[in-house]
């Protein structure tokens, strides 16, 4: 069984790929900085004070998040590991997405070509419901699909 939950695209495209949730938020230069610094050819997160996400891998996947927080590099680090071809598939928030990771998505499409697709206003019930591993789907309109359990 799906569900399906409707949110407004930042950056549109169409993916599907595998979710990796956090329920609290998302600290983008310590979740990427170890793996970006030592120039591997995926991430795994390194922000030790996210239990939801530390040691994961965050590259080609669905990061389902309620926003990021954290410093003020947050976008140059999601542009950073967008053009070095290691960065998220998407970026899928549960509330409105913050202006550095809008920077951040945004310049990464525009300068590297790479598209970190993210939509945010999905909802509460949207981080509730999804789950590491399930596989979703997301459409240029900022409809996103959860393949249930």
């Amino acid at each position: 069984m799906s569900r399906v939950f409707k949110g407004r695209p930042v950056v549109a495209g169409a993916i599907s790929c595998e979710a990796v949730v956090s329920h609290g938020g998302f600290n983008t230069l310590a979740s990427f900085q170890k793996s970006a610094l030592m120039k591997k050819k995926q991430v795994i997160c390194s922000d030790q004070n996210n239990p939801d996400l530390y040691n994961k891998l965050l590259t080609g996947k669905a990061v389902c998040l309620p926003q990021t927080i954290g410093s003020t590099t947050g976008g140059m680090v999601l542009h950073a590991v967008s053009a070095m071809g290691i960065a998220p598939a998407a970026m899928l928030f549960s509330k409105h997405i913050d202006s550095l990771a809008a920077a951040g998505v945004i310049l990464a499409s525009v300068w590297t070509g790479s598209k970190i697709v993210a939509v945010d206003l999905l909802g509460d019930d949207f981080l509730e419901y999804v789950k590491d591993g399930m596989t979703l789907s997301v459409a240029p309109d900022g409809t996103v699909t959860v393949d249930g359990e």
